[in-house]
């Protein structure tokens, strides 16, 4: 099928680590280290709280599930761009371009919603803790569960089923590491105001306003134990410091690539790193050094697991 301006594409091709070959090695190496990393710090924490019985608290269950999906993120961009680092001709198919947008924004928006559920869990953990074994049953954890992937999917699928069908002609040149919609949409053959404008008011307005909220939730926390229980507030705030970095680390870069207008921050490739590999592996990272219930829980588990191999 031709267009006006060329042929149909059938590929992109990403040109953001184009340049010297010694600096491409460097990055393969150091984003395959980060990667391996990430994979295997989710996957500790997944295992430590689904194996460890002092851990069946809804905090360290909505933990699991933020490090499944800080690994799902991940892995929907990262070993792609690791293998174009290495490679000479760095293309995507269209088709494997969509998927990568698809389950990019898919996981997102479910660990955005997330976020705040781990921050409702917070005030009820910290402002009513009597009650905070009945109001966070298990029904209810599942529920969010289940709520946050169903905003994830249908997030991403109100911004794809308005992407799909773009007519592709002429430009392929994506200046990123990975396709993502505002670079992506740019190359169509026809006018995507609309469709730019509603990216930015589904993913860059909503992730914006999702972090005022969460902002706002967690300062109502700490003037409330402040009232209530002035003796309490140091230890509040060392629990909330941690949820704050990792909205921060989140939302921060969602804000800047697609809140503002097309072409600003959309094509920075810091941005586009800093999202995709290394908030996943900050994540565990944070909750892991500054939660001494889960080390301990961790150290348990290795112990049981050297000894189970001696006994071999």
């Amino acid at each position: 099928m031709d267009y006006e301006n060329g042929s149909a594409v059938t590929e992109f091709i990403l040109v953001g680590f184009s340049g010297d070959w010694q600096l491409q090695a460097f990055f393969f190496v150091t984003f395959s280290l980060i990667y391996g990393a990430t994979v295997v710090g989710n996957v500790l924490i997944i295992v430590t709280v689904a194996a460890n019985s002092t851990l069946r608290s809804p905090m360290y269950f909505l933990l699991g599930n933020l490090s499944f999906l800080d690994m799902c993120i991940t892995t929907a961009t990262t070993p792609k761009m690791i293998r174009d680092l290495l490679a000479e001709r760095k293309s995507i198919s269209v088709w494997g371009c969509m998927a990568q947008m698809f389950f990019m924004h898919f996981f997102g928006g479910a660990e955005m919603t997330l976020l705040i559920v781990m921050a409702f869990d917070r005030y009820v953990a910290i402002c009513k803790p009597l009650h905070y074994r009945i109001i966070m049953s298990q029904k209810l954890l599942n529920m969010f569960v289940i709520l946050s992937w169903t905003i994830g999917f249908i997030h991403t699928m109100s911004q794809m089923v308005l992407t799909v069908n773009l007519p592709f002609c002429g430009h392929n040149i994506v200046n990123n590491i990975f396709c993502d919609l505002p670079l992506v949409i740019k190359l169509a053959c026809i006018e995507t105001n609309t469709l730019e404008l509603f990216v930015i008011a589904d993913s860059g307005l909503l992730s914006f306003i999702c972090f005022i909220l969460l902002l706002v939730s967690y300062t109502v926390i700490l003037v409330t134990v402040k009232h209530k229980s002035p003796g309490r507030l140091s230890k509040a705030l060392s629990t909330l410091s941690a949820h704050i970095i990792v909205v921060t680390l989140f939302f921060g870069p969602c804000i800047f690539i697609y809140a503002w207008p097309f072409g600003s921050f959309a094509s920075n490739k810091t941005f586009a790193v800093f999202y995709t590999v290394i908030t996943p592996l900050l994540n565990p990272i944070i909750y892991t050094l500054r939660n001494q219930e889960m080390q301990k829980a961790m150290r348990k588990l290795w112990t049981q697991q050297v000894s189970f191999m001696s006994n071999l």
